[in-house]
């Protein structure tokens, strides 16, 4: 068990859980300032989380 792989993972899942909340807050929005200032502020976190637990499963080596 590579906790390292279980973290990157997670990290992953957060990232797409992130877009996914994005797009759905960009389908509702009417354009105000408070709704733009949320959707970039989750779509960072989301790019960051899921880039980074992709490098991360991606860097981890498989050692049994």
């Amino acid at each position: 068990m590579n906790l390292k792989r279980i973290f990157g993972a997670l990290l992953t899942t957060l990232g797409i859980a992130g877009l996914i909340y994005t797009a759905v807050l960009f389908a509702q929005t009417s354009g105000e300032m408070n709704d733009i200032k949320g959707l970039v502020i989750y779509g960072i976190l989301g790019i960051v989380f899921f880039l980074s637990g992709i490098s991360l499963i991606r860097t981890t080596k498989d050692e049994s």
